[in-house]
């Protein structure tokens, strides 16, 4: 991967506002990127110092490996799950 499109991946998850959330889908269509995948590794490798949380799967929930510390970040910021899935009907971010 160029480092320009890391970088837009990194401004684009950067860009969630607190209390809203996006999918690796949502991140990759915005950066350009050819595959939420993508969006995933960038986090995965360098996203530690992004609202990381904030970017979930296509259905809401969390991947299980860190789901627990994620849906307590996003309930800290005022987005409710219900059971492990958040609603992105209600908290999707769309500007």
């Amino acid at each position: 991967m160029d480092e320009e499109l890391h970088e837009r991946i990194r401004e684009v998850v950067r860009a969630v506002p607190r209390g809203r959330v996006s999918t690796y889908g949502d991140i990759a269509a915005r950066a350009g990127a050819s595959s939420p995948r993508v969006v995933g590794k960038v986090l995965s490798e360098d996203g530690h110092d992004l609202p990381w949380h904030r970017v979930l799967r296509s259905t809401g929930r969390p991947a299980e490996h860190i789901a627990r510390r994620q849906l307590e970040l996003l309930r800290a910021e005022g987005v409710l799950a219900e059971g492990d899935r958040v609603d992105l009907g209600e908290y999707r971010w769309r500007d």
